[in-house]
């Protein structure tokens, strides 16, 4: 099950590095700067709206373990319908939501004006994205992992296809790294919603999705996903918040700073897939109220992650100058991300046990829990920051970063023991 989806997930951060270097290969740090902030942005909108496909996960992972057909047509039907509808606001409420965002960063004029112009592009995929979210968590739900590879692979095949027919062959600059990425997206999400029309009708054939607008199911639904919202705004301030403080070094440092990026988004998009895995076993594992399997799910995804992030460490610590080198030309740049790389050596060992404790808990839906721990853990990094950023400068945020990774861990950690609580039958 993991399997699939490590590869899906790996082709996100390679979009990213392909972002990064048909752009971090222009002459000017301030078009990749802008990239950094103009992808920072979007990003952190999108992802905002997460709990579409953690909520859709959890509860089909669930509904699939009980055997309840015509929920598990229904929760991908509410879900979609939320995510068409934040879309449209989305594109409503662009010009007041990018106005807002821009106060957070301190780039050059020329950095923002193309930055600008990113966003203005990249927003028009709203509904298709948030679509995307909601097919990706039910496929993964549904333990039909395969699918989300296809979809992946689809989407961010296509968007470097056109990264570098875009920018390298007519030019387009940060232009064409934007209509790239909305033309990509808007093809996986019709072509997700044919596949999940015939899955759906393999599953259950002539089955109908029954209680869509059910005020119970819907009020569950509402809470949970009000409950993985915060705390997906929560982890995104903290990025935004992280790259926002980079910022106040340069463009330069801003520069180094997207590049040394991409390696927390190849290893975070890369261990992701053992904790997708554990979202669908832990879900089916409560929907079955079975305790053994629980215990099984969570121990065998777990070594397998640890085993994996070591792995990264050991590929980081051996080959991280070189990665640098082929995501940016620009020797400045360079040399900054080279003199920092030594957080993202160390970062796989420490940020596994978020990852997989954030897939344990969505599978179980326990995300009063989920929002707690991040709230805590973002008022940890803040402080971090404000008391290290003055005394150790960029190297201070890191630190600061790390230990953000460290807090997020032992807040899941200590809550672990009410979910297998939560499963009367072992």
């Amino acid at each position: 099950m993991a399997g699939p989806v490590i590869l899906a997930n790996l082709s996100i951060p390679l979009l990213g590095a392909v972002d990064t270097a048909v752009i971090g290969h222009l002459d000017q740090a301030y078009n990749l700067a802008a990239v950094a902030i103009g992808s920072t942005i979007i990003y952190s909108i999108y992802w905002a709206f997460g709990f579409l496909r953690m909520g859709v996960s959890g509860l089909a992972a669930q509904a699939y373990g009980s055997k309840d057909a015509p929920e598990v047509r229904a929760i991908f039907l509410r879900g979609a319908l939320v995510g068409v509808i934040v879309g449209l606001v989305l594109w409503i409420a662009q010009s007041q939501i990018l106005q807002f965002a821009l106060t957070l960063f301190e780039g050059s004029a020329a950095t923002e004006s193309l930055a600008t112009l990113y966003f203005e592009i990249r927003v028009w995929s709203a509904p298709a994205v948030l679509l995307n979210y909601c097919l990706i968590g039910w496929f993964i739900g549904m333990q039909n992992t395969r699918v989300v590879l296809y979809l992946q692979v689809l989407m961010n095949g296509l968007n470097i296809i056109l990264d570098l027919f875009f920018v390298l062959e007519l030019g387009w600059g940060v232009t064409g790294v934007a209509i790239a990425t909305l033309i990509s997206e808007i093809t996986a999400a019709i072509v997700g919603l044919i596949i999940y029309r015939r899955e759906i009708n393999r599953y259950d054939p002539g089955g109908k999705a029954r209680h869509i607008l059910d005020f119970r199911r819907i009020k569950r639904t509402l809470a949970i996903n009000i409950d993985i919202f915060i705390r997906t705004v929560s982890l995104l301030f903290a990025f935004a918040f992280f790259t926002s403080q980079a910022s106040d070094f340069g463009d330069t440092t801003i520069a180094a700073h997207l590049v040394l990026i991409q390696f927390q988004l190849f290893l975070a998009f890369g261990l992701d897939g053992f904790a997708h895995a554990a979202e669908a076993l832990v879900g089916n594992s409560i929907g079955a109220n079975n305790r053994l399997a629980l215990r099984h799910a969570v121990t065998a995804s777990s070594k397998w992650a640890v085993g994996v992030a070591v792995a990264y460490t050991v590929v980081y610590l051996i080959a991280g100058n070189f990665i640098v080198e082929l995501l940016t030309s620009i020797p400045e740049v360079q040399t900054v991300a080279k003199e920092f790389l030594f957080w993202l050596i160390i970062s796989p060992i420490i940020s596994i046990w978020s990852f997989m404790l954030d897939g344990i808990f969505i599978g179980a839906t326990k995300s009063r829990e989920m929002r707690n721990g991040m709230v805590i853990s973002l008022a940890i990094f803040i402080a971090a920051v404000l008391i290290f950023k003055p005394i150790m400068g960029y190297e201070g945020i890191w630190l600061a970063f790390t230990f953000f990774m460290i807090a997020r861990a032992i807040t899941l950690g200590l809550y672990y023991r009410r979910i297998e609580a939560s499963v009367r039958s072992s």
